[in-house]
């Protein structure tokens, strides 16, 4: 069998002299010399030019080099488009359905809502805190809700879970259901279950899906789980993912895919847009149809509570700890811990020492509303943006000396008394603005002002502070 070497096709072929070495040097295949005329003929050749061997040799080296670019450039672009639709359609987790609505979801923070303005913008759904806990309620909750209908808005209520046990869970769960009895909703009731402090896996989930079968079963209506992409990739899982997904990831094109769920009904995109007759930042969405009910309607009640019932553990005080942080951890009160362990200094507790809190279902949850846990990347600035209250109030009311210095699981307390009439009504500072105007504007003083907000030049004020007015 005849073999057939073709010239400038293989990987790794090399021009040498008068012969090819073909194959990564393995073998080697003479060619004979083209015949021609000139100083380098060959015998037999009737004097015919034979070729330039050094000028040859150059381009074909040359041709060589640009066959392995073309190489190159092509596993780079196949690289490329592979890469662009893994991070479509491999790592990326899609929606429950094609249709997408833009939403929004409130609560106390976002003060008085001008529904009508936020209905202008193209926002047809929003989401209103309820409740929180096992006995508060959201101060803003009636008025956002009549507001909301009003201006013909999709509306739909959520929860926030401090349960620690089942038990828990489920009294809040019947707390949730008479907080919302007799509104007209057309979304799914969502769980939101986002402060896992010190419980396992396992514990989070038996809560969470104790919690929501409970609204099921007293509501008649379906129910949507709101997790970050942490907590629904690495905790929640197994029948938890019978329900829909409410997602909440920011600065990505769409929710990643490494979670437990097949797609997502709802997906909270941002936790810092600005809408129209909004003051300051509300989280933005999009919504699916897989989060609204098939027939919109509302619960029945009230419905009987059950009985109150308590658990006891035990926990380890660690370094950096502090009586009022593990009460808040726990749902209950410093001075419970205080009298349960026959502590006789609260503000002396020692790394290694066991202390018994009992869990009770009518802790207050009031205080849990008021106080913030600083995650990794957090800034006082941002903090106070968040709950529209100046930076200056924000670290005097924590002690905090130097407002660039906080520490990721530090709580924060958001304001002095806990009562929403201590949020005040709030402005964002501007480009351009003096606080002698702001005063002008909302019928106040500069000392006053600068008073309330603990301002100590009333020179000095930054575009993007949180001032109270009132």
């Amino acid at each position: 069998m005849k073999k057939v070497l073709k010239l400038g096709t293989g990987y790794g072929e090399n021009v040498s002299g008068a012969f090819l070495v073909h194959g990564h040097g393995k073998q080697r295949v003479r060619m004979p010399l083209p015949p021609g005329p000139g100083p380098f003929a060959s015998p037999g050749s009737g004097g015919r030019q034979v070729t330039d061997w050094k000028r040859g040799s150059y381009d074909r080296k040359k041709g060589i080099f640009m066959n392995m670019i073309r190489r190159v450039s092509s596993y780079i672009l196949f690289f490329g488009v592979f890469m662009l639709l893994g991070c479509t359609s491999v790592f990326a987790l899609p929606p429950e359905d094609g249709n997408q609505r833009q939403g929004i979801d409130v609560s106390m923070w976002q003060g008085d809502i001008d529904f009508e303005e936020v209905a202008g913008t193209g926002v047809d759904t929003v989401y209103i805190r309820s409740s929180l806990g096992s006995d508060y309620t959201d101060p803003y909750f009636e008025h956002n809700y009549e507001r909301a209908r009003a201006a013909g808005l999709n509306v739909g209520f959520y929860h926030y879970v401090t349960a620690r046990t089942v038990s828990q869970a489920v009294y809040e769960a019947h707390f949730y259901v008479n907080v919302i009895q007799g509104k007209e909703f057309q979304c799914r009731l969502a769980m939101d279950f986002e402060d896992l402090t010190r419980l396992s896996a396992g514990e989070a989930n038996e809560i969470g899906l104790a919690f929501i079968r409970t609204v099921e079963n007293l509501s008649g209506k379906g129910t949507v789980v709101y997790s970050d992409a942490y907590n629904a990739g690495n905790v929640f899982g197994g029948e938890l993912t019978e329900y829909p997904l409410w997602i909440a990831e920011y600065d990505v094109s769409e929710p990643s895919s490494q979670v437990n769920w097949d797609s997502w009904a709802g997906w909270q995109y941002s936790d810092t847009g600005n809408v129209a007759g909004i003051s300051g930042y509300v989280d933005l969405d999009r919504y699916t149809d897989a989060m609204f009910l098939e027939e919109a309607g509302s619960v029945p009640g009230p419905v009987p509570m059950p009985e109150p019932s308590s658990s006891t553990v035990e926990y380890t005080v660690k370094s950096g700890d502090t009586l009022w942080g593990i009460a808040r951890m726990y749902r209950t009160s410093v001075s419970a811990i205080v009298s349960e362990n026959g502590i006789a200094n609260p503000n002396l507790i020692y790394p290694g020492e066991v202390l018994r809190i009992t869990l009770a279902d009518q802790v207050s949850s009031s205080q849990v509303d008021n106080t913030y846990m600083v995650r990794r990347g957090d800034t006082l600035w941002g903090i106070a943006r968040m709950y529209r209250i100046s930076v200056a109030r924000l670290a005097a009311i924590n002690h905090i000396s130097d407002p660039n210095l906080i520490y990721p699981g530090e709580v924060l307390q958001i304001s002095a008394s806990g009562s929403t009439g201590d949020v005040g009504r709030t402005y964002i500072v501007r480009y351009g603005d003096t606080l002698s105007g702001i005063a002008d504007r909302f019928g106040t003083t500069v000392s006053q002002l600068a008073a309330v907000n603990g301002i100590a030049d009333p020179n000095l004020i930054y575009a993007g502070e949180v001032l109270t007015v009132s």
